[in-house]
């Protein structure tokens, strides 16, 4: 098993409640919060544009701000030591924004992901979302996005001191109820 940190992982598929659980640890923490956003914004999309402005009127006016497209290792570490809680949203945006890194490449970011997480003293929160629960994609770069997320979920969930699952209007603490997979 992996160490463990004290990182949660908030995952769930899309319009779960997983983000608004996430903001509600972090509102919980009793620290100040860094909210790390992965998404780039498009001003040609609409509702990309309007998916980010709902997040954002959603957040109190006092959480500080990131758009860390790529580089969420660098970020994590930047912080290890701060007072702030960190939440990270999400994890789904920042594979898709590394899809054209080769099979290799991913792992080694990866790898850096973890350390950064086992590396950091500060509360972190990371959304992710679930994609394999539907059809399997009929395209390869659908089919890699999910495999890969699928996988580093998957590498995440043990390492993380919660595991949450929002699904149906509920969130499970999969941590507790679960049982751990070798």
């Amino acid at each position: 098993m992996a160490d463990r940190t004290g990182a949660i992982l908030v995952t769930g598929p899309a319009r779960s409640g997983k983000s608004e659980w996430a903001e509600r640890l972090a509102a919980d923490s009793g620290r100040p919060v860094l909210y790390v956003a992965t998404a780039r914004e498009d001003p040609d999309d609409a509702d990309w544009s309007a998916r980010i402005s709902a997040h954002r009127a959603r957040r109190p006016s006092d959480w500080e701000t990131l758009c860390v497209p790529t580089e969420l290792e660098v970020e994590i570490r930047a912080h290890a030591e701060s007072n702030a809680c960190l939440l990270i949203d999400s994890l789904g945006t920042w594979v898709a924004n590394l899809l054209e890194l080769d099979d290799e490449t991913w792992q080694m970011r990866v790898e850096r992901l973890l350390s950064s997480l086992a590396h950091c003293s500060a509360p972190v929160i990371l959304v992710a979302e679930e994609t394999g629960w539907g059809v399997i994609p009929a395209y390869p770069i659908g089919r890699q996005f999910r495999d890969r997320l699928g996988g580093l979920t998957r590498r995440l969930g043990p390492c993380c001191s919660a595991v949450y699952l929002a699904a149906g209007g509920h969130v499970l603490d999969l941590a507790r109820l679960g049982t751990p997979l070798d």
